[in-house]
């Protein structure tokens, strides 16, 4: 095998997505052949090199897991939670194959979560090249005007840049109304904080949506295991070969 770059190493193996894997790296918990890498430029052979991270031994999965999960809420998205909460991977106790979140919801957000050990489909799903759409309903503290409606669809100041065009539909009226937002990307808290701009509190947010994917019937905790058609249909969207 010819030699690759660390962090798409270790996305393969199914330790993390690439960007997750850059940063293990750059915390020397990676290893080639004994010495401990920090550098993003460094690459190995899997098939030759022993590498290892937090000193276990990688080795490629043996095939590809691809599991649709309702997160509930009041649990991150994270495999290890340094302040000790409950995770999304308490649902997978005794599981061989090692898995990790596509993404995240935030803690108090519940709905579709997608987990693989496939490193560029995690990559791919991620990012905002990938042009693929995530959907929500939210429920919110108040009732925007027209104008912040189309304003909040336009893409709103966030962190130095502006969100991404949204689609935004009133779904369920009243002094606490419901909106099913729809969004290519997924930066932090994004939700919570483009209907903060508007002076509004989000009260609720689940996702029922990643592409053509839906939550369905599943129960909060409650996961499967994605069919061959429909891995083959999210490939497909994501330009996988």
């Amino acid at each position: 095998m010819p030699e690759e770059r660390l962090q798409k190493i270790l996305a393969h193996a199914g330790i993390a997505s690439r960007r997750k894997a850059e940063e293990l790296i750059l915390a020397g918990r990676v290893s080639v052949n004994g010495a401990t890498v920090v550098e993003l430029g460094s690459k190995a052979d899997l098939a030759t090199d022993k590498v290892k991270v937090d000193g276990q031994v990688l080795s490629a999965p043996k095939h590809h897991l691809y599991i649709a999960l309702h997160k509930p809420k009041n649990c991150v998205t994270t495999v290890h939670d340094p302040e000790g909460r409950k995770t999304v991977m308490s649902f997978f106790k005794g599981m061989r194959e090692r898995i990790y979140p596509v993404g995240r919801l935030d803690y108090a957000s519940e709905g579709l979560l997608l987990l693989t050990n496939d490193g560029d489909f995690a990559n791919r799903l991620m990012s905002p090249a990938g042009h693929v759409t995530k959907t929500y309903l939210v429920k919110v503290n108040g009732t925007l005007t027209p104008e912040q409606e189309e304003q909040f669809r336009r893409g709103i100041p966030l962190h130095g840049r502006r969100t991404a065009p949204a689609g935004l539909k009133r779904i369920r009226e009243g002094n606490n109304p419901w909106y099913e937002v729809r969004l290519v990307e997924g930066r932090h808290n994004q939700i919570r904080i483009m209907f903060k701009h508007f002076n509004r509190l989000v009260e609720k947010l689940k996702r029922i949506k990643i592409g053509f994917l839906e939550l369905g019937t599943l129960k909060p905790g409650a996961y499967r295991t994605l069919t061959r058609s429909e891995v083959a249909r999210f490939r497909k969207l994501l330009e996988l070969t």
